[in-house]
Order: structure tokens, then sequence, then C-alpha cells
């Protein structure tokens, strides 16, 4: 047998060691530390249908959940098997169930899905919350077909619980290179701001997303998880529909992501996985998030469009407008 290949330098993909995995098990939370408020931040290892009957109720005030889509799927060495749209729907619906005693009365709750999943979805999220919106992202990798159009696009409906819940809709500016500036009658910038870095214009954030980079082996976030969220699509969601403080659950957590970017914006947090390399993949990626703080793609308080690196960095030491401290929730110079 072939030796595999060594590994490229500017690979970055998370690989635990033995050594890792032995002193990350420890911070793993244990089942009797959740049975009353406050719930702990932190990782629980198992089914979230089973975990959710220990938890307190009425604590989380944002719901990420991101179930295996209606697709045939191994998520290291288990399988999820394709269904019938009912029978997705059904278990969708069982897992709504589970968790939605969990949820104050102003929580948000943002459910991921495909093109395929998206019926059930807004069959059962109808059905116990309010559908406010679809977020659409673009995806910017996968197979093409032959015999139909390649899918390159998800989908995360928008919920909430009730009439009143978070939406800060300022922390989710997206910052845009102008290529046709407009002037007003004296010639000055309408809606837009030149700097050394460039002429940009901060714009309101739609419900189609283009900007999002899915992880990749070159970016210090990525991991081995199949279906992993890129922290930047996952912190729009955050800032946008919580406060510095807020809880957030997610039971799918997979390899972390949701986890790692509340920690990073000041947010309290709870993530559940059955998968142990999972459960530890987040817990390493928590310990390094206070050594790196940074979320790809969000930088001086907005969202930038992608391929914008060298903007960036420019525009860090630029003239730009305030930026929006996440944990402090007001705006800096």
């Amino acid at each position: 047998m072939d030796a595999p290949k060594p590994r490229s330098a500017l690979n970055q993909t998370i690989a635990l060691s033995a050594a890792d995995r032995d002193r990350l098990r420890s911070r793993l939370l244990p089942l009797s530390s959740i049975s009353a408020l406050p719930v702990p931040s932190g990782t629980l290892q198992g089914d979230c249908l089973t975990i959710s009957a220990a938890l307190p109720q009425a604590w989380a005030d944002l719901l990420i959940l991101d179930p295996p889509y209606n697709l045939s799927k191994v998520f290291n060495g288990k399988r999820f098997g394709r269904r019938s749209v009912q029978d997705y729907t059904d278990w969708l619906d069982a897992v709504i169930c589970r968790l939605k005693p969990l949820l104050k009365e102003t929580a948000t709750v943002y459910i991921c899905g495909d093109w395929f999943s998206s019926a059930s979805i807004f069959t059962v999220a109808a059905a116990h919350f309010m559908v406010r919106n679809r977020i659409t992202w673009e995806r910017d990798k996968g197979r093409s077909a032959q015999a139909n159009w390649k899918n390159a696009s998800e989908d995360i409906w928008f919920c909430t619980v009730s009439e009143s819940y978070t939406f800060n809709a300022q922390a989710v500016r997206q910052r845009r290179r102008v290529l046709a500036p407009y002037r007003d009658r004296d010639q000055q910038p309408k809606d837009w701001q030149s700097t050394q870095a460039g002429k940009f214009r901060d714009t309101g954030s739609s419900n189609l997303w283009t900007d999002i980079t899915l992880p990749f082996w070159s970016m210090a976030e990525n991991t081995p998880h199949p279906t992993q969220k890129s922290e930047k699509l996952i912190a729009k969601l955050l800032l946008a529909s919580s406060q510095p403080q807020d809880f957030v659950l997610d039971p799918f957590v997979g390899s972390g992501t949701t986890s790692v970017v509340a920690k990073k914006l000041g947010r309290h947090y709870l993530g559940i996985e059955q998968d142990e390399e999972y459960c530890l993949l987040t817990e390493y990626r928590l310990e390094h998030a206070d050594q790196d703080p940074r979320i790809q793609g969000w930088v001086d308080g907005v969202f930038w469009e992608r391929n914008t690196f060298a903007l960036q960095q420019h525009a860090a030491t630029s003239e730009m407008p305030p930026r929006l401290d996440p944990k402090a929730g007001k705006s800096i110079q």
C-alpha cells in the first residue's frame, strides 16, 4: 500500500492528536450540570432528543437548528439516510416538539436546509412558530450535474416564537465596493464614502447571501465535518437575532461553529452533538477562540464581500465609519 501523501504546509484543517483527545474529554459538560438554571456554556455529548428532557424550560434566546438534511450523508461513520418527505417532516416535527419548551417567548429560531428539506421545514415551522422569512445563500462549491441544475444554494428559515423578538439590522450591515458612485447636486458622495482603501457603501443585509465562503483546507476554521457551516454565516444570524450575554442553543452543533461564534461575540452557548470526535473538535476550537477572536469576512463591524481580503486589511488602517463592538452592544471609534 502506498504511503499517504504528506500534508501541505498550507493545509490548516484541524486534526486532533491522541493527547488533544485525552485533554479535551474533560472539558465536555456532564449531564448533571444542565438540570437547573443557569445552564452552563459548553458542549454536551449525546442525542438532543434525549438530553432536551433534562434541560430546564424557557431559557434559550436563540435556537440555531442545523439538523441532517433529507439526503444520505455519512457523519464520521454514522449514516443518516434520505427518506420520504412525510417521514422527514415527521422526524423534524418530533425534534422541534422536544426543543420548543426550551425557548423563551422572545426567542428566535433559524432552521437550515437544502431545497429538498425546505418543504418539510416550512410545514413544521409554520405549525410551531411565526415564519418571517427565508434566507437563501450561495454555496461556493459543489458538484456539477449532467441532467439537472447544479445545486449551489441552501436555505435558512427565519422564525420567531412570538411577535416580540430581537432583530439588530445595524449589526449585519454589508460593505460593498462602489463601482458607479452617485453624487448629489453639490457633488458630494451619495450614500457612500471615499477612503484611502477605495469607495464603499454600507447597505442592509437582504435574504439573498452571495458573500459566504464555505470552510476549506487552507482556512483555520476548517474541520473534517462534511457539512460544516462557516463562522461568517453563523455570525450573521447571531448578530442579527441576539444580544450580548444572550443564550444560544445548537442541538446539532457538529464541529462547533455556532458555539465558537457565540463565544467570540460574547454570547452564552450550549452545543449538543452525538459524535465524540465532533464534540472534541468543538472544544478544540473553543480553546483557541480566545487567542483568535476574528471571524473571516467580518471586519470593522461590517460584513465584507468575498475576495476583498486586501481591501479589508487596508480599511483597517484607513478612516472608516464607526464599528460595532459585539460584546458591548454599542458603536466604538
